[in-house]
């Protein structure tokens, strides 16, 4: 599985209160949470985020509360992928558990930039920077991860099970 991409970049310590504030916590709606995702950072992310764009972040990315909002905002955002340098464990188990692929990988998030255009082989875990020619090697998922995220998400998988 592959995703391809524009790049919105954020920096580090991005919280899940930032992420999808709790103010519009009182819906489960992917849409609705979708329409708030990151406004409290930046405003335009609805505007701007288009279906398949890759969202970059720095270290630390989805700590804060457990709440799997901020996944599934991001994900229903169109969002394919998060790169990180490293995530938050219970973000990066509520990202598995809704199906949002996300992948750690210090070098690709420092040096990947805002509106690069950027490949991910979710497969082999190689992440192509188009814009500057660059590659990383993230870790590959697991094929059962992969299962998980193909199927859109735990659930979905059990289902099929």
């Amino acid at each position: 599985m592959k995703a391809n991409g524009t790049v919105i970049k954020y920096g580090d310590n991005i919280d899940t209160d930032v992420i999808i504030p709790a103010r519009y916590l009182t819906t489960a709606s992917p849409e609705e949470l979708a329409e708030h995702c990151m406004e409290d950072i930046d405003k335009e992310f609805v505007n701007k985020v288009k279906k398949g764009d890759i969202m970059v972040g720095g270290a630390n990315f989805g700590c804060g509360s457990s709440r799997e909002h901020a996944p599934i905002a991001i994900k229903a955002s169109g969002i394919s992928c998060v790169i990180a340098k490293d995530f938050a464990r219970i973000f990066y188990r509520n990202s598995i558990n809704i199906g949002l692929p996300i992948l750690e990988c210090k070098e690709a998030s420092e040096d990947i930039d805002a509106g690069n255009e950027v490949e991910v082989d979710f497969d082999t875990g190689v992440i192509t920077n188009k814009t500057k020619g660059h590659t990383y090697q993230a870790a590959a998922f697991p094929e059962f991860m992969q299962g998980i995220i193909n199927a859109g998400g735990l659930v979905e998988y059990l289902k099929k099970q």
